[in-house]
Formats: C-alpha cells, structure tokens, sequence
C-alpha cells in the first residue's frame, strides 16, 4: 500500500505530527509512507525513517502562504504525484480550506483529511476540524482510519554525529547550562531581546552557570546583542549547529528558556525542562502537554492569541511579560531538580 502525508509546514508543525506518523506506521506497518512537505524537511524524513520511507519536497500551490509557487512547478509536482498512483492520500495541513484542494489534485485513490464548513463529497475519511491540542487533533485524524494510538510524546532521535557536535560545543562549561533561544520566525512570538537577558542575568545571580545561546546564522546578531547584555559566563552558538547537533546541545541543559518556536518543541521532545516566553500563538494548541516539565508564562491581552506575523499594537503580550515572571517559572523548575541531563 503507498500512503502520502501532506503536511508542508515548519519544524515545530511536524514535530507534534510525530505521534500521528508513529500510530499510522503502527497501523500500515508495511505501507511505503512519502512525507510531502517543505524542501527543508528532506531532513526531517531522514531522521524519522522508521516512520517516513520518502520525501517529496512540496513546491507550493496557490492560496498556501507557507511558499511561493515557481512558474510551472506546481504543474509538475501534481503530474509527478499522480503518476505515483497512492492508495491513500492524508491532508494534514490545517483545516483543509486549501490544502484538500492539494490532496484532490493528487488523485488517490482514497483522501483522508479534516474539513471545515460542507464536508467535500470526494473525501472519503472525513471530520469536521476540531479545537484542541495540534497532536491530539493530528492524531484524531490517524484514528479515523482506524489506526492503534502509540502515545503523545514527541521524539527526537539523536545520532551518534548529533552527540559528538554537541559535546564539542559544551565540554567543561560551568553548570547549570541554562539555554537562551531568543529567536523566532514570527516577531510575533519574539520576546524583546533586553527582557531575556534580565532574565538570564537574573538567573545567573541565583544559579550561577553558564548561558548557551542558540540561533540560526540569521539570528546571530539578535544573539549576539542578548549576549552582550548578559552579566555571567556565556556562549553563542548562533549558526554554528545542525538541526540535529541543536537537539543533542538542548538534551545536555539544564533548563530551555525559549519564544514558542520550533526548538521549543525540541525540548518538549527531548524531555528538557523550558521555560517558554508566550506571545500571539494559541497555547491550547501548541503549548507542550507536560506541563511539570515545561511552563508556559503568559501576560494575557485581550487580542491574544492572534494569527498575526507582526503585531500592528506593538506586541503587548510580550512587551508586557516581565522577566521576573519568567525567571521564578525558571527558578521552579532548577530549585526541583527535575532536569535530566545526558552530558
């Protein structure tokens, strides 16, 4: 049986789908599985080959703000993919308002996916598109094609290169190692540079340590003004891992103190206890489900959560958030003891 997976989304997206690919290998465990996604997400398929046999890099459609289509390659992609005759094709991106238009072009023989509004004639597995937590709603959709759960932890599996990247960049630093991921794609879900470092220089006072700050390239310099502001022992990592070198840095910290972002979900699927910083995003949707290993701190606003990339009032849900707030979340969880470290 050949089953393709649309979900062309960001690394904290497909990172709580990874219990809804976990139940559907669980249930088609010798189906050939392609994950259809964004070109970045080669990647990603690799590292979970036990639940994803390929990867078809998505090149866009219109209406789908997640990529710009290229001249004549959405034509192309929908001929490739219909020539790949899938037995089932699963929409797992959104509420379906787009993205079943994608899944009906790729013509299998039978389409799974949530709806919203009239339910679509020609999808045969079929639900109205719930509220909830993103895993439990991706995996109430696995379980319409009668698929076994297999739980709701996410995972991250590390590779021995991850390990020994990671040991390079943190051997003989002073503990705790108290990470700072000041990043986010959305400045939406950024807190303000000043207001981490108070934090971390807040927590240092109390822990001591040392502050590991990580980043893509693109956010060096956004990095690099936090670390300029710290008072104690610190070290940038800004673009200096890989995906999965970041992962094996964050299993190694004490606590994770974050924008609700990708490397969030990380930790979440790490088991490292954070601290995330909340802006415009849903919590009830995308906030970790343990909540004793991770805390959410929020400064609640009339507007949030929103849907917007840029705050057209200035951001107060995040503006407003205090790091004292966010420094007791973090003096919490290190006073426990609850970290696991695996240095």
């Amino acid at each position: 049986m050949r089953i393709a997976v649309f979900r062309a989304l960001q690394l904290g997206d497909l990172l709580v789908a990874v219990p809804a690919l976990r139940s559907l290998r669980a249930g088609y465990p010798d189906a050939e599985i392609t994950l259809i996604s964004l070109p970045w997400a080669a990647t990603f398929a690799r590292r979970f080959g036990r639940y994803v046999d390929r990867f078809v890099p998505f090149p866009g459609f219109p209406g789908l703000a997640e990529i710009r289509p290229q001249p004549g390659g959405t034509e192309r992609f929908l001929a490739e993919q219909r020539a790949e005759q899938y037995d089932l094709v699963i929409q797992m991106h959104g509420n379906g308002s787009v993205s079943n238009r994608v899944v009906r072009a790729l013509a299998g023989a039978r389409t799974a996916g949530y709806y919203e509004g009239e339910r679509p004639d020609w999808l045969d597995i079929a639900a109205p598109y719930p509220s909830g937590p993103e895993v439990r709603r991706n995996l109430g959709l696995i379980r319409l094609l009668g698929c076994p759960e297999r739980g709701i932890d996410l995972e991250f599996p590390l590779t021995s290169a991850d390990q020994r990247e990671a040991a390079s960049l943190l051997t003989g630093l002073p503990r705790p190692l108290i990470g700072l991921h000041p990043g986010a794609r959305s400045p939406a879900r950024r807190w303000p540079a000043e207001h981490f470092a108070t934090a971390a220089n807040l927590l240092a006072r109390r822990h001591g340590g040392t502050m590991v700050l990580t980043g893509t390239q693109e956010e060096a310099s956004l990095v690099d003004h936090v670390a300029r502001l710290l008072e104690g022992p610190a070290v940038s990592l800004a673009g200096r891992t890989s995906l999965g070198g970041l992962a094996a840095v964050i299993v190694r910290l004490d606590l994770f103190l974050s924008n609700s972002t990708g490397p969030a979900h990380i930790a979440d699927a790490v088991h490292t206890p954070s601290v995330i910083a909340w802006g415009a995003a849903d919590p009830e949707r995308w906030a970790p489900l343990d909540t004793t290993l991770h805390r959410v701190v929020r400064y609640p606003t009339g507007c949030a959560p929103c849907g917007h990339w840029v705050c057209p009032i200035d951001h107060p849900c995040l503006r407003l958030l205090e790091p004292a707030q966010v420094a007791a979340a973090a003096d919490t969880i290190l006073d426990a003891g609850v970290a696991v470290c695996n240095a």
